[in-house]
């Protein structure tokens, strides 16, 4: 049966509290609050690599960037001093290190959605590389989108006519596996092994001539990484 009693103003100030809440929880990408982990970024990651650095836990760049190197220090330093080696940094692992957060994002804002993409692009184009090869093409996809030439999203940039061959021969739709899962965290955390390339072809089956103009920046595997 409805029930035709009109709702009082409270009830309705209740409700559209409770739907932003929901909806913020839904849609937004980035999660705050006082703790750091791997994909944070900020002043707070800066702080807590020096201290690990200046102890000699950490042996990375104070960048800002928590990727695989800054987890496993944090790992390190927490069996060291008797906390659970989960490699989050939350109060009583900052409280060790001598450090009060302010709190910290997600990686970049991306989605979990976003980030299966990028590791399915990696699959489909450098499932047989090595972990570093596969890093390596999830660093160009990262570069392209900080680049003005090319879209500025994840999706975008992978899905621009012509731009992998995975997507034109349909391979993006295989799926991923865990290794390409955890190289499409790495390069999403800052890990570039190509160091700012935004091209890359294996020079066994290349046929642009304009490809091979490209600076050519290092080789991993089979690929030639380019500006």
């Amino acid at each position: 049966m409805a029930n035709n009693q009109r709702p009082t103003w409270q009830a309705v100030v209740l409700l559209v509290l409770v739907m932003t809440l929901v909806l913020g929880a839904v849609i937004s990408p980035i999660a705050y609050g006082a703790v750091l982990k791997q994909g944070s970024r900020g002043s707070d990651v800066s702080t807590m690599q020096n201290k690990l650095k200046r102890w000699g836990y950490y042996y990375g760049s104070v960048d800002g960037i928590f990727g695989a190197q800054t987890l496993n220090a944090v790992k390190y330093f927490q069996r060291k001093n008797g906390l659970t080696a989960d490699g989050i940094v939350g109060s009583k692992t900052a409280s060790a290190l001598g450090m009060k957060l302010s709190g910290a994002t997600n990686s970049q804002g991306v989605t979990s959605s976003d980030l299966y993409l990028l590791a399915c692009c990696i699959y489909g184009e450098a499932r047989g590389e090595s972990y570093t090869g596969k890093v390596a093409v999830g660093a160009v996809v990262m570069n392209r989108i900080r680049s003005s030439s090319f879209p500025n999203t994840i999706s975008g940039v992978i899905y621009q006519k012509g731009a992998f061959t995975c997507v034109d021969d349909g391979q993006i739709n295989l799926g991923t596996n865990s290794e390409c899962q955890k190289a499409a965290q790495d390069a999403l955390n800052g890990w570039d092994p190509t160091g700012g390339a935004i091209y890359y072809f294996n020079p066994n089956t290349a046929t642009s001539a304009w490809i091979w103009s490209r600076p050519q920046l290092t080789t991993i595997g089979k690929h030639i990484f380019c500006a």
